[in-house]
């Protein structure tokens, strides 16, 4: 079996996620406790009890779904469960990278903490949206994005997800013009996402700056990693003479290409994909790409129970 670990982005978050795994797993309750010493904030709070609105500020956002996923990890960990390859969606690469052994847990909870922050604050003032398109090749989809940017609008791709899902990304009324275009040439499906900021585009410029000064206080681990990490931006591996800094700072205002992720998995004979966090996003994607592909999504106490006793 040739198991790859994949960690979702934001927009997979739902108040209460996580909960009976938090109460039933002491090593998962640890996991909570020692992340939110490290970010000062109490992530079990945040998450199991505060509003949706509360919860899908970027600034908690990002964190509580990687608390979820680490949780998780840790629990696979001590069953000696060991992936070939680990992925992540935009934040769901630090938990990957932590994974693979890049990157420590305090390290990563610090970067996310910062990182959530000034995705969610330092944004060029806008009026921003996302839509998935659906049933559409990329190229048509970046054409009519450039012709609207064209016209003065903000408009761009923002995750390549798989061969037939690309996210747009900008201000709200470009992303409707393009939503209506786009189906008029053919797309299958478009619908406005829960995230609306402008991520993985040039109006994060100023986090991106802020944030390079973070990351050049930590230190990667580049020359004995624990598995294979993909990275965002252009779905290859990490290798040693990777300029962390310079491409974790990029991943911020770059294009997510999921798409390219899962090719590589696939070429590197993947057979088992396995997605550990809230929702079924990253699931969905493989199976939409790889026909009858095994993919396990581990969420809560059955799942997580179910997926080890396969194993035994």
């Amino acid at each position: 079996m040739k198991i790859a670990f994949m960690f979702p982005g934001q927009g997979a978050q739902t108040v209460g996620m996580g909960k009976d795994l938090y109460d039933k797993y002491d090593e998962i309750k640890e996991v909570y406790k020692k992340a939110s010493e490290i970010s000062e904030k109490d992530i079990a709070e945040i998450t199991f009890n505060s509003t949706m609105e509360e919860l899908s500020k970027t600034e908690n956002t990002q964190l509580a779904i990687a608390t979820m996923s680490l949780g998780i990890l840790k629990v696979l960990e001590e069953n000696n469960v060991k992936p070939e390859i680990t992925v992540g969606l935009s934040l769901g690469e630090y938990p990957a990278l932590i994974s693979g052994g890049y990157l420590s847990f305090e390290d990563g909870i610090k970067l996310l903490k910062h990182r959530g922050y000034l995705m969610g604050n330092e944004v060029e003032p806008g009026n921003y949206s996302m839509a998935a398109i659906i049933g559409l090749d990329s190229k048509i989809i970046e054409d009519v994005c450039a012709e609207i940017a064209k016209k003065g609008m903000f408009i761009a791709p923002a995750n390549y997800n798989y061969s037939d899902q690309t996210v747009i990304s900008g201000d709200e009324e470009a992303i409707n013009i393009a939503m209506e275009e786009l189906k008029e040439k053919g797309a299958k499906r478009a619908l406005k996402l829960q995230t609306g900021g402008p991520f993985h585009t040039i109006k994060l410029n100023k986090a991106k700056d802020l944030y390079t000064e973070k990351l050049k206080e930590v230190k990667f681990n580049k020359e004995n990693p624990k598995a294979k990490v993909i990275k965002n931006l252009d779905g290859t591996f990490y290798n040693e003479n990777d300029d962390m800094v310079d491409i974790l700072s990029r991943h911020i205002v770059s294009s997510v290409r999921f798409d390219k992720a899962i090719k590589t998995m696939q070429d590197n004979g993947i057979d088992t994909f396995v997605e550990i966090g809230p929702g079924r996003a990253l699931t969905g994607f493989v199976r939409k790409e790889i026909k009858g592909a095994n993919v396990v999504n581990i969420n809560s106490v059955e799942s997580l129970d179910n997926f080890l006793s396969t194993l035994k």
